[in-house]
């Protein structure tokens, strides 16, 4: 195919006076080398300019999360999906950096400084005690809980539909999520007077739930046990404990220790012949009797919403955070079988799913 400026090349005049007559006086020239090597140039040049141009445009997102990659696996499944459904793709316009301190919560104050120094646009965090080093670490990244402590009352923003400062997001755990777990574990014991409670005083999110919930216990004429757990190795002593202090029931508060032992947690509740509740469903997918609390994968697909609006330049301090609208309670029945108890059928009506 033939070029235009070919086709008047080669209609031109070979007549140097006929040449200088159709240009007229102030007419630039231009020779056709000049023009073929402006062209190559520009041809050369337009295709970095382009990548330099998309690169500008990839943002970069921190996800800090206390838990082991296998536990918050499907929960950031469902984060990224809710980034493609507002047309945010990983590797395309979007990085996503992961950072995991694997139920060691001495590491996120450093893993949260990482972030901080990779100058992201945007950290997640999963729950209060990665929002807590998270907001340490910086004042003006902002910050996208998905599940976190009720920040009002772990004194971090003066309310939930004003947060200021740079954190907002969901409030996924509050104390009366605890206090319906209480009642749950009076509904399946007939005659509970006495639970035992584990918790974490080492987690600042422990804490303020295991405070927060003497009240509920009181309205429900329960005693609680505390059972005190800051490492993996507490938890036989913690059993026995529990034994000896002739409990009927086992309710676990929310920790990410907790989290990165569910099995054994499980299995040592069944050896103790213990019925016990948890907040995430994984719990019972791992043997434990029952777990009751806002459905994680919907709370991380909420995070995206606010992620998206915060890269088109909305600000976290005016954007209110919000509490779970799903909720879902699971029943194992064949954990129920090897404990010997029998759940009343108004609880198996209600649950979301039975597992067999």
């Amino acid at each position: 195919m033939r070029h235009q400026y070919q086709d008047r090349e080669g209609a031109r005049s070979d007549d140097p006076a006929i040449r200088t007559a159709a240009r007229g006086r102030g007419d630039s020239v231009i020779d056709r080398r000049t023009f073929v090597r402006a062209i190559g140039t520009g041809l050369a040049v337009t295709p970095f300019a382009v990548r330099a141009q998309q690169a500008a445009t990839v943002r970069r997102i921190g996800v800090l999360s206390p838990f082991v990659p296998s536990n918050a696996a499907r929960w950031h499944d469902a984060f990224r999906q809710g980034l493609r459904e507002r047309g945010w793709i990983e590797g395309k316009n979007i990085n996503i950096e992961y950072r995991y301190a694997e139920s060691r919560m001495d590491r996120l104050p450093a893993l949260a400084a990482e972030l901080v120094r990779l100058k992201v646009d945007v950290i997640v965090t999963s729950v209060m005690d990665d929002t807590l080093p998270a907001k340490e670490a910086t004042e003006s990244i902002p910050i996208v809980m998905a599940a976190g402590t009720d920040p009002v009352l772990m004194g971090m923003v003066g309310s939930l539909a004003r947060p200021g400062g740079n954190v907002t997001g969901l409030a996924g755990i509050t104390p009366e999520l605890a206090g319906k777990r209480l009642e749950l574990l009076k509904e399946m014991v007939p005659n509970l007077s006495r639970a035992a409670v584990m918790w974490n005083p080492g987690s600042r999110g422990s804490t303020v739930n295991w405070q927060e919930l003497q009240l509920p216990a009181r309205s429900l004429g329960l005693e609680l046990h505390s059972l005190e757990i800051t490492n993996p190795s507490d938890l036989d002593r913690a059993f026995a404990d529990a034994s000896r202090a002739r409990v009927g029931a086992l309710a676990i508060m929310p920790d990410p220790l907790f989290a990165g032992n569910l099995r054994r947690i499980a299995d040592l509740a069944i050896k103790s012949r213990l019925p016990a509740i948890f907040h995430l469903r994984e719990f019972v997918d791992s043997g434990g009797l029952v777990a009751y609390g806002p459905d994680r994968n919907d709370l991380f697909r909420r995070a995206a919403t606010y992620v998206d609006k915060i890269l088109k330049g909305a600000k976290p301090a005016d954007l209110p955070i919000e509490r779970p609208t799903k909720f879902e309670l699971v029943i194992n029945l064949k954990t129920m079988k090897a404990l010997g108890i029998s759940i009343p059928q108004s609880v198996l009506l209600r649950a979301d799913e039975v597992i067999q």
